[in-house]
């Protein structure tokens, strides 16, 4: 039986500035958002980790405040700092080859050319930390930048906001019943348009 997660560290990646907000690319800013809401706690700048913090029940809640491909470095700095390994860290991300709001929880693998993932796992030495993707649909013939950087548009809306609260409930449910059993439950639940 897989032994309930217990993740000391939720790091939801995004852009910092309000330039940025309700960017495809943020929606890991909206995930932790959402998760302190739940816990009723709020965020503060912490200088010392260039992030946005939020502590509750002995797990701490991060947006990182250097820009995405810039992730690692708080992530890095804190997690060292506490000495919280990689197995205790979930990271909270965006995906453009998932359909938009479905969710993809992982224990390790290649950053999947997220940028923001890959500068997490050069920072922590390893592959072996786990990841939830959220997706936020393919670009199409739109230039990547372009997609990441876009809004959802009216239509998509109603997709991301269940598709957030999802996230919320898979990071709940994987802590109160492991890793295993919240992929078996959030994994087949795709949401195509």
């Amino acid at each position: 039986m897989d032994t309930p997660a217990a993740f000391r560290l939720v790091a939801c990646l995004g852009n910092p500035g309000a330039q940025y907000d309700g960017t495809r690319h943020n929606i890991g800013f909206q995930i932790a958002d959402e998760l302190a809401r739940r816990s009723l706690c709020a965020f503060r700048i912490d200088p010392k980790w260039n992030a946005q913090t939020a502590q509750t029940g002995g797990r701490t809640i991060m947006k990182p405040q250097t820009f995405m491909n810039l992730s690692g470095e708080a992530v890095g700095e804190f997690s060292r700092y506490y000495k919280i390994p990689p197995n205790e860290i979930l990271v909270v991300l965006d995906d453009i080859s998932l359909p938009l709001g479905s969710l993809r929880l992982r224990k390790s693998g290649s950053p999947g050319g997220h940028n923001g993932l890959e500068s997490i796992l050069v920072h922590l030495g390893t592959e072996a930390v786990p990841r939830l993707r959220v997706g936020i649909g393919s670009p199409g013939t739109s230039p990547l930048h372009n997609h990441v950087l876009g809004r959802f548009n009216k239509e998509e809306l109603p997709r991301v906001e269940d598709a957030v609260l999802r996230a919320a409930d898979a990071f709940e449910y994987s802590n109160a019943r492991g890793l295993d059993a919240a992929m078996n439950q959030f994994n087949q639940k795709t949401q195509e348009p």
